[in-house]
């Protein structure tokens, strides 16, 4: 019998499984910011972990299955935008929550895999239903939640709706002058707008 142990066969432990998990996330989330969801195999996502196309089935199922995990991992950082609206006084809200969102967007960590999410789901209708579900499910109604108006969704989308836009065109886009303007005066021309959407009667 050589000196080296036999693998044994069956499930990887916990700990390596762990591991395994996140650099197949990490590597999807590379994949699909540099070649958006159609380009992006499940093969390709294997290669770039280092890893058989079989445990990526194994631990995340189909391609979209994958893109929505890694969309959930990138996305986190987003979803405490919520927490923006319990923090102070409600005429305050739009800045806070303005003030927030472009953060998350200024910092290169979190801004290039937001990039990837947002290039696919413009570009590819799975990628954008993956993306709706995400903001629906785990953003919006969070939001909207905390809103005593009854029509708190619509509110919640709408203001939404103006912080995505405006990401959109300054981050991918990059139309001029909004790509280059100065944050802060960004932030005072779109956080009344976000107000006016959450609170105005």
């Amino acid at each position: 019998m050589s000196g080296t142990t036999a693998r044994r066969r069956g499930r990887p432990p916990r700990a390596e499984s762990a591991d395994t998990r996140d650099r197949i996330l990490t590597a999807a989330r590379e994949e699909f910011s540099a070649h958006g969801y159609e380009k992006t195999s499940v093969r390709g996502i294997a290669k770039t972990a280092g890893v058989d196309s079989a445990l990526v089935h194994h631990y995340f199922g189909t391609k979209e299955q994958v893109f929505e995990a890694a969309v959930a991992v990138a996305f986190a950082p987003a979803l405490n935008a919520p927490n923006a609206l319990a923090e102070g006084p409600l005429d305050g809200v739009g800045e806070r929550m303005t003030r927030f969102i472009f953060g998350v967007w200024e910092n290169p960590t979190t801004r290039t895999p937001l990039l990837a999410i947002v290039r696919s789901a413009v570009n590819n209708e799975t990628a954008a239903a993956v993306f709706r579900r995400l903001v629906a499910a785990q953003l919006m109604r969070r939001i909207a939640a905390q809103l005593d108006h009854p029509d708190a969704e619509l509110r919640a989308e709408l203001a939404a709706a103006q912080l995505v836009g405006t990401a959109l065109m300054r981050y991918v886009i990059k139309l001029e002058p909004l790509a280059s303007a100065d944050l802060e005066q960004i932030i005072a021309r779109v956080a009344p707008v976000v107000q006016h959407h959450l609170t105005a009667t």
